[in-house]
């Protein structure tokens, strides 16, 4: 089923998804047999705390005709009873909130464990942001997984209960008067009605809600992660439009909410104070003509709004359900794309070939993903391992030239030949180094190699960021780049690449953070290393250090070129 944001569906396929999660918890070697202990728990402490509430249905009744009576030996007794009976039922309660919580939690992390996996799983979490097709994904997975687990848990726990009270609490208003549980019914199935009727929009408008809050709180994280770069540059003016937008949609959502739901708790609020009158205009006519004891007056009352709330579970829950309604949907919505997202992965169009010795394009043809404008057209290149190649011309050619080698375009047809990833390395423009420690982020996604912290400081003195080490220390934590400029941060990065010891390097234009002098630096250390590298730029320079020119021209064209006087190594 494929949520769609203004109609939310509760259909067959859903409810068996639903239990499909349930049924992979529960029989999860690690999780599943601590969560069925806990979850049987639970339904004997309802079963329980049902039974005990009938038990007071009497005791109150008794105790009530009691005071009635000025027998004061009976009210004492029955006081005794009355407070064993509250005793048990708060223990009950507490031990049964308490198994509630932990298995909800537990429930939140393997769910939570089970969507990372998904999400992180051939770059899947890249392919949601390069299609858009489901905005805020980080926001479903955090906050959405924890609202669906701990309302679901809830939602089946008061069905539970409500259940067993319907059948504990129905014998108890039959025996009071038929015509009264008959009420009872008829009164819940009006409210439940009127309250679908008018709190339907809720769904649609919660759903809404989260993704504006999901959007408004994503401007504040740009904010705070481009804070020096917005500064420098005198960008607070757009933001501040874009923030106060964001922030006044919120606020006129949540004021549609708000209108929802005061015509909604007029008739709730309503129909819940006639629930404790109704049953005492019903049954007070049979104790003044002496058919019952004044204590079944309150039994009666006490019985009938018990199981009015049994009955009524979508006029009290019905804020609840809409808000968990729109949270599946997000979730729903999420997943299908996590599923779509790895079979397009699994069934590639373009077809990558894993070969150690060299990179070569087979016929290969890249189309932009939303215009399917065609970016390279039927390409035919071959490099073998040992040469180089610089990649000139149309941006957005070269940009989906290098993302299809990496495997992450998805547009077009044809192969691509190329070593396995463990064997290649790309250095975005954009360098990534993730706050921690610098042996942290040298050894990122590395932990398994043994590299001594002298190798490390040589390796660092090569790039000539060795004063970065001498300054930090290797086991300093920081945020790196706010620490330190472009360039070091680019140079660190070759750095964890080389720790790799790839047989190829594609570097993303590497002049927009180094100097040519660094750059050369670079490509002769790529080259007493033995390893190949492809340089993506915008147009050619320093040509002799590069076997190959591959220029795309724009529309599908291109033109590679052999530089005279390129030397082979390896």
């Amino acid at each position: 089923m494929r949520a769609e944001p203004h109609r939310i569906v509760f259909d067959r396929q859903l409810f068996e998804r639903f239990v499909r999660i349930v049924s992979l918890f529960t029989r999860d070697p690690k999780v599943g047999r601590g969560a069925m202990v806990r979850f049987w728990g639970l339904v004997a402490l309802i079963l329980g705390f049902n039974g005990m509430n009938v038990v007071n249905s009497y005791v109150g009744r008794d105790f009530m005709t009691a005071v009635a009576e000025r027998d004061l030996d009976q009210m004492l007794l029955k006081t005794g009873l009355y407070l064993l009976v509250f005793a048990l039922l708060t223990s009950i309660a507490v031990v049964a909130r308490y198994l509630e919580e932990t298995l909800g939690l537990m429930w939140r992390q393997w769910l939570t464990s089970l969507c990372l996996e998904r999400y992180l799983a051939q770059r899947s979490f890249y392919r949601l942001t390069l299609s858009s097709e489901v905005p805020n994904p980080d926001q479903r997975i955090a906050e959405d997984i924890k609202t669906f687990t701990v309302t679901a848990l809830a939602f089946v726990l008061i069905l539970l209960n409500s259940g067993f009270t319907v059948v504990a609490f129905s014998g108890v208003l039959w025996e009071i008067y038929p015509w009264l549980f008959g009420l009872a019914v008829v009164y819940a199935v009006l409210g439940s009605f009127l309250t679908i009727r008018l709190g339907s929009p809720l769904v649609r408008l919660n759903y809404e809600q989260l993704d504006k809050e999901a959007n408004f709180r994503a401007t504040l994280v740009h904010l705070r992660e481009n804070a020096e770069s917005i500064a420098l540059l005198g960008q607070e003016c757009p933001l501040r439009e874009k923030l106060f937008g964001g922030l006044l949609e919120v606020v006129r959502n949540f004021q549609r909410i708000i209108q929802v739901n005061l015509r909604l708790n007029f008739f709730t609020t309503g129909y819940n104070w006639l629930i404790q009158i109704l049953p005492i205009l019903v049954v007070a006519p049979l104790y003044f003509r002496g058919e019952v004891e004044f204590g079944v007056v309150t039994q009666a009352a006490m019985a009938f709004t018990t199981l009015m709330n049994a009955f009524s579970l979508i006029v009290t829950q019905f804020q609840s359900i809409s808000s968990f309604a729109a949270v599946v949907a997000r979730l729903d919505a999420l997943a299908d794309a996590l599923v779509a997202a790895q079979e397009r992965a699994e069934a590639p169009a373009i077809q990558v070939i894993e070969d150690e010795s060299r990179l070569a394009y087979e016929r290969l043809t890249l189309r932009s993903p939303r215009s399917h404008r065609i970016l390279v057209q039927e390409l035919e290149l071959a490099l073998p391992y040992g040469q180089t190649l610089q990649v000139v011309g149309d941006e957005w050619a070269r940009s989906a030239l290098l993302r299809a080698t990496a495997g992450v375009w998805e547009e077009g047809e044809g192969k691509i030949i190329r070593p396995n990833l463990a064997k290649v390395a790309f250095l975005p423009e954009r360098p990534y180094l993730p706050p921690g420690t610098l042996r942290e982020a040298l050894l990122c996604g590395y932990k398994s190699l043994c590299v001594s912290d002298q190798a490390l400081i040589e390796l660092a003195e090569e790039l000539n960021v060795g004063g970065v080490v001498r300054r930090f220390g290797l086991d300093a934590a920081q945020d790196w780049k706010m620490v330190l400029g472009l360039s070091e941060q680019q140079l660190l990065a070759v750095a964890r690449a080389l720790l790799r010891a790839p047989k190829f390097i594609f570097l993303d234009r590497p002049s927009s953070a180094l100097d040519p002098k660094k750059i050369r630096t670079l490509l002769e250390l790529f080259r007493q290393r033995s390893v190949s590298y492809v340089v993506f730029e915008e147009s050619p320079y320093d040509l002799e250090y590069y076997a190959l020119v591959l220029e795309l021209k724009g529309e599908g064209a291109w033109q590679v070129q052999e530089v005279q006087g390129a030397k082979l190594y390896a």
